[in-house]
């Protein structure tokens, strides 16, 4: 099983001549040298190292305290996540998690050796009163070889560099150790990594990659096209931070990414009068795409706990724990059947394009000129899409129930979805107007959502039903019957909360 943890870290050339002091040092009240170390780690990446070019590491290290495998992973304030698993015999391939865990960072691509670094570390470490590390500062001499194809190792090279990792220190400690080293005579590392100085050479030649941190949106908007920005910014990293998360079918994360999915079209599809016509069509279908293929095994999760959940409370005459085991068996294989085809639809080159193309679109959407208009502009945006949701659920209201009801008020939830999401998007802007909107949009949204699961919970049930033996099909028109029992109250919450939208 892996461990994950934070890791604060910064990288100097060059080493201190002589010991450090800890006078000067807040909250520092020891020095202690520490044992020598000996690590040899085998890096792995693409052949383009499209890892690197984003920051990203992925190394089997033996020596030390921490042997084993190790992903690194930049985040947005400076630091890493380090995710390790322990060493398990194999040399030449990365364990599947952690290949599950790199694969949005290497678009595809095969991971194989690249590099061979091995290092003799002197640490020091800051203590506190207590004896508790606050830092530890590690001398290191370091020895790189760059691994070709079939393995063969060339161009070795050596240096010295200093690393400070935080263990429970804040900035203001790493700032104080950082001028001592820096009035010693030690620079910042330009590379950052020692695998980026091992493989300077080779890195400089390749086309440049993504960035390793994403430009982040206006902390303020001051525009229209300033919320769009980041809420496009916004849902394009929690989509790729969630990639790993269904590779590896951790707990909701099919619905997680399904929902970044369905609102960045929404916010595409809101602005659209910012946007160049036709700029984001392309990228609209294949959200779309996307989406249905993430919708089956989230459709599958819910609506197999709705009707587990409603047999449970079945008369006991019916059976409710053997109604309960067939449905919990039916929709778990319906569930992990799609879930398989949403990861081997994952790891497609068209998926891997849809990535791209949408970190294109999130550094520099192509907004039109309005889009650099403020508050009114924004405050257009909200009004086309309340007087959508408006203008659809009062069409919806005045149908008879019946199947045209029932999807006219699907559409009118989903206009309320995007309404919703629209308003949250421009409320760094607009402020409490779109946060009022955002709740009314809600209301309805969460209502009609009701009444949409009763109506596909009644419709698996009776699909369930046909050609099933007589006494599970009997159980089964019980479920059936109690699908829609609160359809109308649904309805009726929909229709008055939709009074406040102008229905």
């Amino acid at each position: 099983m892996s461990r994950q943890h934070k890791e604060t870290e910064r990288s100097y050339e060059g080493a201190l001549r002589g010991p450090i002091s800890a006078a000067g040092l807040p909250g520092v009240a020891s020095v202690r040298t520490g044992t020598t170390q000996r690590l040899d780690a085998v890096y792995f990446d693409t052949p383009d190292l499209r890892l690197l070019r984003r920051g990203v590491t992925l190394r089997r290290r033996t020596g030390g305290p921490d042997a084993g495998w190790h992903l690194k992973t930049p985040q947005p304030d400076g630091s890493r996540t380090e995710t390790r698993l322990p060493p398990d015999g194999r040399r030449n391939r990365p364990p599947a998690e952690l290949t599950a865990r790199a694969a949005v960072h290497a678009r595809g691509g095969r991971l194989d050796a690249v590099a061979h670094l091995r290092t003799r570390r002197d640490p020091t470490l800051l203590l506190d009163e207590g004896g508790c590390t606050l830092a530890e500062i590690d001398r290191d001499a370091v020895s790189a070889g760059l691994i070709g194809p079939g393995g063969t190792t060339s161009g070795a090279a050596d240096w010295t560099e200093t690393e400070v990792e935080a263990a429970t220190a804040g900035p203001r400690l790493l700032d104080a150790v950082e001028e001592r080293l820096l009035a010693g005579g030690l620079q910042p590392s330009a590379s950052g990594t020692k695998l980026g100085r091992a493989l300077h050479d080779r890195l400089a030649e390749l086309p440049a990659g993504a960035p390793a941190a994403r430009p982040a949106g206006p902390d303020a908007p001051e525009s229209a096209g300033d919320c769009l920005t980041a809420c496009l910014r916004t849902h394009v990293a929690a989509l790729e931070s969630l990639d790993a998360a269904v590779r590896l079918d951790e707990p909701d994360a099919v619905h997680r990414m399904r929902v970044h999915v369905r609102r960045l079209r929404s916010a595409l599809a809101a602005h659209q009068r910012l946007l160049r016509k036709g700029s984001v069509d392309d990228i609209d279908d294949e959200l779309r795409r996307l989406g249905r293929i993430l919708g089956r095994a989230r459709d599958a999760e819910v609506l197999g706990r709705r009707l587990t959940t409603g047999a449970a409370d079945l008369p006991p005459d019916l059976g409710p724990r053997t109604t309960c085991e067939l449905l919990e068996t039916v929709f778990r294989d319906r569930y992990e059947t799609a879930w398989r085809s949403a990861v081997q639809e994952m790891r497609r080159p068209r998926y891997f394009a849809l990535l791209g193309t949408l970190e294109d679109l999130a550094a520099d959407p192509p907004l039109r000129g309005r889009a650099r208009r403020g508050r009114r502009e924004a405050g257009k945006v909200l009004a086309r899409q309340r007087k959508r949701t408006a203008r659809r659920l009062r069409a919806a209201l005045d149908l008879a129930p019946g199947h045209n009801r029932d999807e006219a008020l699907h559409r009118a939830r989903k206009a309320a979805k995007r309404a919703r999401y629209a308003a949250e998007c421009t409320e760094p802007l607009l402020g409490k107007p779109a946060r009022r909107l955002a709740q009314r949009t809600k209301r309805v949204q969460k209502a009609l959502g009701a009444h949409q699961d009763g109506v596909v919970g009644e419709r698996a049930v009776r699909e369930l039903a046909a050609g099933a033996p007589h006494d599970v099909a009997f159980r089964l028109g019980v479920l059936h019957a109690r699908q829609r029992r609160d359809a109308d109250h649904h309805v009726a919450v929909a229709a008055k909360a939709g009074r406040k939208l102008g229905v």
